[in-house]
């Protein structure tokens, strides 16, 4: 259709601000938008509706409409009701280069108009499956007429009969259909691991996994810089995606110049109960073309972190350059009412130290550890992506560093103490898909501070936090936490022995008891635990055994004839609680 065909349509109401000459260009399709630049979801040919989110001021709207004409697109619709009036630079922009611009009475929804295209544009098609995206490309814009990934998901469930979720890259359920079952938490956390390890070993999606021999899923990547390939709905005349038989996506390795390895451990997915392995190519093109409208959702979401990882830098860079306790309390006072709304009282804090470090070396981790740490911080058990909106990080070359608000009220982490973040707790629900992600060339270390009560504490509780940290990584594993509680104990000592000391001291005291064991089952090495583990106690240890008191007296004197050490001298258990401890 014609751009001249839209403006004498009544029902429309759109008023042409400039561009009178211009009118006999042809519309392909239509996309709502609010992105700064939106020019990678363009493929030429659209009219572009817009509620001007994007504008700060009237310096941004020259470079907004520089890049919607360089994409190709024929004109752009304006809504109203965001700054009541279209701006005059706006209109000043268009007409420089020559791009139709309409504006959109506040009264006139965007689906209005997006719906009247669709039915002109592709009336032939109105059974193709890919004109369900095209008719809600609205509903992941973050305007008057936007709304979310839930309602996308909801589409694919009404109009084909699909149930969809997107993950985080931990197995966190960022968004399912509201009309659907909700994704079981465990089979959430399998998933994400199939996929992780899917996506490092650059296998072509969709990847497709079978739980338990009954129910499989496709796996669609959310790629958060937006590589995945535009769905060819939105315009016929685009590139087909990346999949199947059409090519393969981006390598693992390599992303837009950027290392791989740490988009794919900040990816989103999409994850479909159904085996996409037969679909039709049309099918393919939908799906993909849903995982680019929940890129746009994925990008605003991102950008509404902005603020508080600027605050956290802020606080970050002065506590490291020794800056006044009362510069920083200053600082944090700022911060406060952003992270913790309504608390109306400067909450306590707590740091928490992230990395990630290559085999061979390679990128920067940092980035890739904020985007972890701002995942790891959300309660497992929240759903959607809103819940960090009290997580402020910041990250500087490989490393983050979160700065935690503790509100007076103990929040959903209570540590012992009943206040605070657990190292081992933030870890448990992510360990097994973090592994996978990072399985043959990544690790990733964190380390948890104590909770401080003013900013004089706070440089203490950094270096606390990257201290742990190092406890962390001096431990075998992929994914590995300390916290500030085992800087306190020989825990802190046993992780930097050498390795070959460590071998030497532990042979010698144990290896005479565990050939023992070998070869007569006698139980020497769990007795020997069980004794220590009860501070010597010949009764409470002979009935946390199930054993005669005698019989364990009979042990003990064994494991010392073995060994030729004491059990009834300190040196000698200390000795003997060490080597099992590095063992």
């Amino acid at each position: 259709m014609r751009l001249r065909a839209l403006l004498e349509t009544d029902a429309l109401g759109l008023a042409l601000l400039c561009g009178e000459d211009e009118l006999d260009r042809t519309v392909h399709g239509v996309m709502t938008t609010d992105l700064r630049d939106p020019s990678r979801y363009l493929s030429g040919g659209e009219l572009v509706l817009s509620g001007l989110a994007w504008r700060r001021d009237a310096a941004d709207s020259e470079p907004f409409v520089r890049r919607l004409v360089q994409a190709g697109v024929v004109a752009l619709a304006a809504g109203e009701a965001e700054l009541g009036t279209v701006p005059d630079d706006l209109v000043v922009a268009c007409a420089r280069y020559r791009l139709p611009l309409f504006a959109v009475h506040e009264s006139v929804a965007f689906a209005t108009v997006t719906e009247h295209v669709v039915r002109q544009v592709s009336g032939e098609r109105a059974g193709d499956l890919a004109a369900v995206v095209d008719r809600h490309r609205r509903l992941m814009t973050s305007g008057p007429a936007g709304g979310g990934p839930d309602v996308v998901l909801d589409l694919l469930g009404t109009d084909l009969d699909l149930r969809a979720w997107v993950l985080s890259p931990t197995g966190r359920l960022i968004a399912g259909s509201k009309t659907g079952p909700r994704l079981p938490g465990d089979v959430c956390v399998r998933i994400a691991a199939e996929h992780l390890a899917a996506a490092r070993s650059g296998r072509p999606g969709p990847h497709r996994v079978t739980l338990d021999d009954r129910t499989t899923y496709s796996l669609f990547p959310v790629h958060g810089d937006g590589s995945t390939a535009p769905t060819a709905a939105a315009a016929p005349q685009a590139a087909q995606p990346a999949h199947g038989g059409h090519g393969t996506p981006a390598s693992p390795e390599l992303r837009d110049g950027r290392d791989g390895r740490e988009t794919v451990l900040s990816d989103w997915l999409l994850v479909v109960e159904a085996d996409a392995g037969d679909w039709a190519e049309e099918r393919l093109d939908l799906l993909y073309g849903v995982t680019q409208l929940i890129v746009v959702e994925r990008d605003r979401r991102n950008a509404a972190r902005t603020v508080r990882r600027r605050l956290a830098q802020e606080v970050l860079e002065l506590v490291q350059a020794g800056a006044a306790p009362a510069e920083v309390a200053a600082r944090l006072r700022v911060a406060a009412p952003v992270l913790v709304p309504g608390l109306g009282a400067a909450p306590h804090w707590q740091v928490v130290v992230a990395r990630v470090d290559w085999d061979g070396g390679g990128a920067e981790g940092g980035a890739a550890a904020q985007a972890l740490l701002e995942e790891i911080l959300v309660d497992p058990a929240s759903t959607g992506p809103e819940h960090s909106d009290r997580i402020a990080v910041a990250h500087t070359g490989d490393e983050a560093v979160a700065l935690v608000p503790l509100p007076a009220v103990a929040g959903e982490h209570d540590g012992a103490d009943g206040r605070g973040l657990l190292a081992d707790a933030l870890l448990e629900s992510i360990r097994e898909p973090l592994t996978a992600g990072l399985d043959g060339d990544g690790r990733l270390t964190l380390g948890v501070s104590a909770a401080v009560h003013s900013a004089e504490g706070l440089r203490g509780a950094l270096e606390e936090a990257r201290h742990a940290r190092r406890v962390a990584a001096a431990r075998p594993g992929r994914v590995c936490a300390a916290g500030h509680h085992e800087l306190a104990s020989h825990v802190l000592l046993l992780p930097f022995v050498p390795d070959d000391v460590r071998r030497a001291f532990t042979a010698r005291l144990l290896d005479p008891l565990r050939d023992y064991d070998r070869r007569h089952r006698a139980e020497l090495i769990p007795t020997l635990e069980a004794f220590l583990d009860c501070d010597g106690s010949w009764t409470r240890c002979a009935a946390r055994l199930h054993l005669h008191v005698n019989t364990l007296r009979y042990r003990v004197g064994r494991i010392e004839q073995l060994t030729g050490r004491d059990l009834s001298r300190l040196e000698d258990k200390l000795d003997f609680f060490l080597a099992l401890r590095m063992s």
